[in-house]
């Protein structure tokens, strides 16, 4: 189950997800949350390393961690804007931020790495 807050018409509402496969059944975000990148083309990541990358384009708005700073599974790691529409990205797992590759203000496209979680 993921958690979003949507502003709608000057209002704020938080809501539930669950993401459901096929046949029905819940899906674990970290089943499908995030996309695998060669580690190769990634500098500074390790075998094991949780690889966040942009599911959209769009315009960073807010970053909430920091290099060296230690998260755990659904902290809270930026807000995008897409489409004209603000969406979080959440931490699929506990570690250690090893890497921040992006910056507010700055553009992503599709699949571009956003952070290193080692």
């Amino acid at each position: 189950m993921r958690k979003f807050r949507v502003h709608l018409n000057g209002r704020t509402y938080e809501v539930a997800v669950e993401e459901i496969d096929e046949t029905g059944k819940a899906v674990h975000p970290s089943e499908t949350s995030f996309r695998t990148v060669p580690l190769t083309t990634i500098p500074g990541a390790s075998k094991g390393d949780e690889i966040i990358t942009a599911p959209m384009p769009g315009k960073i708005l807010s970053l909430y961690v920091e290099e060296g700073q230690k998260v755990v599974e659904g902290d809270l790691i930026l807000s995008m804007e897409a489409m004209k529409m603000q969406s979080d990205i959440f931490c699929g797992r506990a570690g250690m931020v090893k890497k921040i590759a992006v910056q507010e203000g700055g553009s992503v496209n599709t699949g571009d790495v956003i952070a290193i979680i080692g």
